[in-house]
């Protein structure tokens, strides 16, 4: 259909926006609600989307940014291979991998369902689920050291599971007997097929009440706002260029130099231009970012920054340009190793917020947040089933602040935004016990306000044989900066603790480590960044973060030494 510039009715097109929403909303219920895998029924790891016969995005729920990149790529891959002659009412494609289907990393499954009208193709039903385990040379199928996707786990381009409404029983068999839970993988994949049928079977429902060229039209008009509104955000910024870096720590192998992250953004009257020229090239190890997953980046940044309210659909892609140097850890080459990309990609984020910091009036700026997504994951025997639990957690830790409110503690920032798995549900579980779950004191950087506190969890084995890996970063160069003369977030740092009590300090990035009972593992991941200069911070918020544990009194002393006088007498 020919892009319309005018709008129709505001109020209607609200209403009918809302609706795609409470569909999608619909379809992440389900998923969780059904789903068998703590990953997704608890930590709520996985996303939805609705997409127009051309694979142009139409509605995406509210929950994982970076999963917007994969689900694109998945829906026009499969517009790709198979071409609308060649796609069937009733059928489900299943896809995962990031050269072959434009994919962001092997645990993160798409499954596409097209939906059909009076036997025309009019939308796609999308979804993607974080398994737990997807094969691999490690539980978990992610560790920041290895250094190929064939070392990864079960790779996926666009296949048919479903046809024509009958499943492929061998299809799903193959799949799941290639991952270390057969049992959860099967379930929870039947599951990802329900969850579209229900999807579909809305927007069939929202047809039938609208009619269809009524219903494509309305698809028209919210593409063509949000395109428009987003210029319109973009055209009232200062033009000119504007750069930021950020570092991780490694490029997974825990040997070789820091890694830039490096994005120039230039206001050009209507439109944004994000060039990631001088990034660091391509990672020898796990920290690839491949380029959907990469786009996504920037899409969350710019919708976060300039118009959080605005809606997610292809409207938002259009004024925005991309630019990324070749074989590089933004825009990797096959068959390079992409499984630790969230820490990557939550850099990126973190990189263009440094960036607005020159674009945006200070009461807009924030210190920059934890920018990392340390994951754990434990692996044993299954006490009652065949084959191996796999427990996988992405921590959060502090954001930064704000120009009228402290970082927020404790939490996921950009790109992830799962939930905690609850130390009930953990333990009943798993052969796991928390030892503790806190914050992390004197983490968030010292300003007029404060970034906030990162995340400690301790967790001891309670048999022999469980094997451990992390990925983390943060540790040795990264650091989530201070803005306007505030101070940076504390650093990360993972331990190995002893039954005995001794302690002994890991890399950020261990793999396959066999633990005995009793062993217990300690995360305390980076706090935010503050904002303003430390010296203008009111003495009752410092005499308000003693009182509640906050701040140590040394550590108040150093950063806020005429406030701690003052409060003295």
């Amino acid at each position: 259909m020919k892009q319309q510039e005018a709008v129709h009715d505001p109020i209607e097109m609200e209403v009918f926006n809302n609706r795609l929403l409470s569909i999608t909303e619909d379809m992440n219920n389900t998923l969780v609600r059904s789903s068998f895998s703590t990953n997704i029924k608890e930590r709520k790891d996985c996303s939805v989307a609705l997409f127009d016969a051309a694979g142009r995005l139409v509605a995406q729920g509210t929950q994982i940014p970076l999963h917007l990149g994969s689900l694109n790529g998945a829906v026009r891959t499969v517009l790709q291979r198979y071409g609308t002659d060649g796609i069937r009412d009733g059928d489900a494609y299943i896809c995962n991998d990031p050269y072959l289907a434009a994919g962001s990393h092997l645990p993160d499954v798409n499954v596409v369902t097209p939906v059909f009208h009076g036997g025309r193709l009019v939308f796609f039903a999308a979804n993607i689920g974080h398994h737990s385990d997807f094969g691999g040379v490690v539980a978990g199928s992610i560790a920041g050291g290895l250094r190929s996707i064939y070392a990864e786990g079960l790779r996926l381009p666009v296949i048919r599971i479903l046809r024509e409404g009958v499943l492929d029983e061998d299809l799903l068999n193959l799949i799941s007997h290639n991952t270390r839970d057969p049992e959860e993988r099967t379930l929870d994949l039947k599951v990802q097929i329900a969850t579209n049928e229900r999807g579909a079977a809305a927007v069939r429902k929202l047809i039938g009440q609208m009619g269809l060229e009524k219903t494509l039209r309305a698809v028209e008009d919210v593409i063509v706002y949000t395109r428009n509104r987003l210029r319109m955000r973009i055209a009232e910024l200062k033009q000119g260029t504007y750069t930021f870096e950020n570092w991780l720590d490694d490029d997974g192998l825990g040997d070789g130099d820091p890694i830039a992250i490096r994005v120039s953004v230039t206001v050009d009257r209507d439109r944004l231009v994000f060039d990631f020229a001088g990034s660091g090239r391509q990672a020898r190890g796990a920290m690839n970012l491949p380029v959907n997953a990469l786009n996504a980046c920037v899409y969350y940044a710019a919708k976060a920054l300039l118009d959080p309210a605005l809606l997610a659909n292809e409207g938002l892609f259009e004024p925005l340009e991309i630019r990324l140097p070749p074989g590089s850890i933004v825009n990797p080459d096959s068959p390079a190793a992409v499984g630790a990309r969230s820490l990557t990609a939550q850099k990126v984020a973190g990189a263009i917020f440094g960036a607005f910091r020159g674009v945006l009036p200070e009461s807009r700026v924030m210190g920059a947040g934890n920018d990392v997504c340390p994951a754990i994951v434990f692996s044993g025997r299954n006490a009652h089933r065949a084959g191996e639990f796999v427990y996988l957690e992405s921590i959060g830790g502090g954001s930064g602040a704000t120009a009228d409110a402290d970082g927020m503690d404790g939490i996921h920032v950009h790109m992830t935004n799962s939930s905690n798995l609850p130390v009930e549900a953990l333990e009943n579980e798993y052969p796991l016990r928390v030892d503790e779950y806190a914050y992390v004191q004197d983490s968030g950087g010292a300003g007029r306000r404060r970034g906030g506190m990162g995340l400690r969890r301790q967790i001891r084995s309670l048999a022999d044989g469980m094997v451990f890996t992390a990925r983390a970063d943060s540790h040795k160069v990264g650091q989530a900066t201070g803005a306007l003369g505030a101070g940076p977030g504390r650093r990360a740092r993972l331990e190995l603790h002893e039954a005995d009590g001794t302690v002994r300090e890991l890399s950020s990035k261990p793999a396959a480590m066999t633990l005995l009972a009793g062993q217990s593992v300690r995360m305390e991941t980076s706090g935010g960044g503050g904002l303003g200069p430390a010296p203008e911070r009111a003495a009752a918020d410092v005499a308000d973060d003693l009182a509640d544990g906050i701040v140590s009194r040394e550590w108040a002393e150093t950063h806020y030494g005429e406030q701690m006088r003052r409060l003295r007498g």
